[in-house]
């Protein structure tokens, strides 16, 4: 912490509290974090290879597929080597190194919400509009989907980000959070904070709801058509090819809304810890399990992939 006589006390560095009162068990949730980091990693690189080397598996749904793998591998990197280094008692952070932290976690999380709505899009279409399907979600418009996306990603926190790095900070330093994020440093600052709150709530609201707007309404209309088609057999069929997504929306939704729309933030600080390790070390981890095994065609390319494997020892 350097000192300013002339003006306030500057905080240049945090310590982020992380995962308090273990009882020495620090170690074994290192171990199963690196896990969990290694198997996300692997996991989203292994979905990412077998649709780049798939043929039939590069089409509109495995083309978003793979940016959300890629997302993810980005997503944990931003917030668990950090985790880690905490967990080992490296607990210190430069403040320009939290604010990029906030800023890339946030950037990432708004392009993860608006892709999951292009996917609902590549959805609504395919099985509303089979026939004009190949027309609408043709490469170029795929590519300008994926585009508006990761513009949106990157305008989204700015606000926020440049209202936070005006805040004076001049008293704790200590972060009760398992990594930087807007709320926590936000209890820190010794300046008024209201514009920030108000901004935060407001951003948030307006990114989250129109994205689960866009979404709800794809799946209306998805499920209208779906109850129209007169098998069982069909109805499956079609819906199917949603299961997959819409459990990352819930799982990703349910947990990033808790944290950052909510009307009073007086909850326990653990269930901000749980709600923080949900969307960003469960969800990444648990997305290449989800689309492999809720996905027939990358399924069946991993049981070719095994068994040829197996054939060959």
């Amino acid at each position: 912490m350097e000192i300013n006589h002339t003006n306030h006390s500057l905080v240049t560095q945090f310590i982020i509290v992380g995962f308090s009162d273990l009882n020495g068990c620090e170690s074994l949730l290192f171990v199963l974090l690196f896990f969990i980091y290694f198997f996300t990693l692997s996991g989203n690189v292994t979905v990412i290879t077998l649709i780049y080397t798939q043929k039939h598996l590069q089409v509109p749904l495995y083309f978003f597929v793979v940016i959300l793998s890629f997302l993810e591998i980005w997503y944990t990197t931003v917030t668990i080597p950090k985790m880690l280094a905490n967990l080992l008692n490296q607990k210190l952070i430069s403040f320009i190194g939290c604010i990029l932290q906030i800023y890339f976690l946030h950037c990432l999380g708004i392009t993860e919400t608006y892709l999951l709505t292009a996917m609902a899009f590549d959805r609504y279409v395919a099985i509303c509009n089979p026939l004009r399907y190949p027309t609408i979600m043709n490469t170029k418009f795929c590519f300008h989907l994926v585009g508006y996306c990761w513009v949106i990603g990157l305008i989204g926190p700015t606000p926020q980000i440049l209202l936070l790095s005006k805040l004076k900070f001049c008293s704790s330093n200590k972060i009760d959070h398992i990594f930087c994020d807007f709320d926590p440093l936000m209890k820190l600052a010794c300046s008024d904070i209201s514009l920030n709150l108000s901004v935060d709530f407001a951003m948030f609201s307006i990114l989250l709801f129109f994205a689960l707007f866009c979404i709800i309404y794809s799946y209306f209309k998805i499920i209208s058509v779906i109850l129209k088609i007169r098998s069982i057999q069909g109805q499956k069929r079609a819906f199917s090819t949603c299961v997959a997504h819409l459990t990352v929306v819930m799982l990703f939704f349910g947990s990033v809304g808790f944290m950052y729309v909510r009307v009073t933030k007086n909850y326990p600080i653990v269930f901000d810890r749980v709600m923080a390790v949900i969307y960003s070390v469960i969800t990444p981890m648990c997305n290449p399990i989800i689309y492999s095994l809720r996905n027939r065609e990358i399924r069946d390319v991993i049981r070719k992939k095994l068994l040829k494997l197996l054939n060959n020892s």
